[in-house]
């Protein structure tokens, strides 16, 4: 499907017909993908730069967005979604990706219109959460369309690049890409869209603070001292851009034995009840490490929808309605 591979380090990018791309004095020819065009479209060609990594179609002139001469930019919302919360951890591997996947299913069964977007464009896993792949579809205004499962719509770097392509990109087209996750989807209408940070506290994070207004940021971890330390500095980065904190949720903290049903506490007890107590936050919820999780996530068929009767659910749904209230929603 794909010819002529440079070194430039940059993925295809499953989106239009065909075009020719030139990075740093070296080119990139890619064929025809099998991207089904809106009705009326007409295939042409183009110059994927920075400035639209994903290979949008535009028509004319890029649309210049006014910018201020010094200082930050100018937020914008994002269009027709009424609240916009982040889930994040500052720290890779602490099932923050599952976590926000189960908390957008749980607003779905209060009967919210939920989803999920995936910032991380490293290592996107929101299509294997939920069990979703092919290409987004382009609406009449040349805007990307979600894709859907278990009454929730998804938009994800996943979507667009090969399951096994990397994305080696810098600084500039990240931030790029993530303004156009941001602003070029067409969600149709949401009360509420879950926005998946990926670890750190940089690009990505930075660039989604200073483009669009959260509504709150919701912080996760495990009790371990080395995932705290990493989640306290999640917490300075969003109070330090005046992002309100809706809480934390501790994951992982208990792990029952389905045999002898002893309870142990892999990775510490309380860490971040203490860590609550400590910067003022409150605790949303307390996430049992447990088997089940983990395999439903891993065949694409989170809990809340797997098991909608199980504590572990509960646990989900509970947090969801105490957000829900928070945000009121």
């Amino acid at each position: 499907m794909w010819k002529g591979w440079s070194n430039s380090g940059i993925p295809p990018v499953k989106c239009l017909g065909s075009y020719r791309l030139k990075v740093q004095g070296s080119c990139l020819d890619v064929g025809p993908s099998r991207f089904t065009t809106p009705k009326g479209f007409l295939s042409t060609l183009g110059t994927l730069q920075h400035e639209n990594p994903l290979g949008l179609p535009r028509s004319g002139s890029p649309p210049q967005l006014l910018r201020r001469q010094r200082g930050l930019p100018e937020k914008r919302s994002i269009r027709d979604v009424r609240k916009v919360i982040a889930v994040s951890s500052a720290k890779g591997g602490v099932g923050k990706s599952t976590i926000a996947v189960n908390l957008a299913l749980a607003f779905a069964r209060r009967g919210l219109r939920s989803g999920v977007l995936d910032t991380d464009i490293f290592g996107p896993s929101i299509p294997t959460l939920l069990n979703l792949s092919g290409e987004p579809r382009l609406s009449q205004n040349n805007q990307l369309l979600p894709l859907s499962n278990y009454g929730i719509k998804s938009m994800s770097m996943g979507y667009l690049v090969d399951e096994e392509a990397p994305v080696v990109w810098r600084g500039l087209m990240v931030m790029k890409a993530i303004q156009q996750l941001l602003h070029d989807v067409d969600w149709g209408g949401l009360d509420i869209l879950v926005m998946d940070l990926p670890p750190g506290t940089g690009d990505t994070q930075l660039t989604i603070t200073q483009q669009i207004g959260l509504d709150g940021a919701v912080i996760v971890s495990t009790p371990q001292d080395i995932a705290l330390k990493d989640a306290v500095k999640g917490i300075k980065m969003f109070q330090k851009v005046d992002v309100p904190i809706l809480g934390m949720i501790q994951n992982m903290s208990v792990f029952t034995c389905p045999n002898c049903h002893e309870s142990t506490h892999l990775f510490g007890s309380d860490g971040v009840v203490q860590a609550c107590a400590k910067h003022g936050l409150n605790l949303l919820g307390d996430i049992p490490l447990h088997s089940n999780i983990c395999s439903d996530a891993d065949r694409g068929k989170p809990t809340v929808v797997a098991e909608p009767e199980s504590e572990r659910a509960k646990i989900f749904m509970n947090i969801a309605n105490s957000l829900a209230e928070t945000l009121g929603i």
